[in-house]
């Protein structure tokens, strides 16, 4: 797969900074050309993938969200959010729907079923006390 342009991105875990940055990739994406919808997706996936980093990851800690993304020559954009937060002990469960560690700050535990649906391909590599790094992957354009 050939890259066409890559770009990456570091902010503080802060709930502000989640909307800077799904502003930030879906205006990178913008170069391949994508539909108002197929923007809406990926702008909802890096919220969730984002905000879990935050909420989940840090949570009243500080710390740093990084997010990369790719451009290819066959249309595809794939997206990496990972912070080096908490981790996660069991990827499986926490990808169930209705899943959340935090039930009294009424979380609906659907962050990854959300990305799962808005994108092609969803992809959580995790381990407890080293972070959390959750690859995506869209394609915009056929080839």
């Amino acid at each position: 797969m050939q890259i066409i342009n890559q770009m990456k991105l570091e902010f503080l875990s802060m709930p502000e900074n989640e909307s800077f940055a799904r502003v930030a990739v879906s205006a990178f994406a913008v170069q391949l050309d994508p539909t108002l919808d197929v923007l809406a997706d990926i702008k909802t996936a890096v919220s969730e993938a984002v905000t879990n980093a935050i909420v989940h990851g840090y949570g009243e800690k500080p710390g740093t969200v990084s997010i990369s993304a790719e451009l290819a020559m066959d249309g595809t954009l794939d997206i990496t959010v990972s912070d080096r937060g908490r981790g996660i002990a069991d990827i499986e469960k926490a990808m169930q729907p209705f899943f959340t560690t935090q039930p009294e700050k009424e979380r609906s535990g659907m962050g990854f079923s959300v990305m799962q649906t808005f994108m092609d391909q969803v992809h959580v590599d995790s381990f407890p006390g080293e972070g959390t790094t959750v690859r995506m992957k869209k394609r915009l354009k056929e080839r």
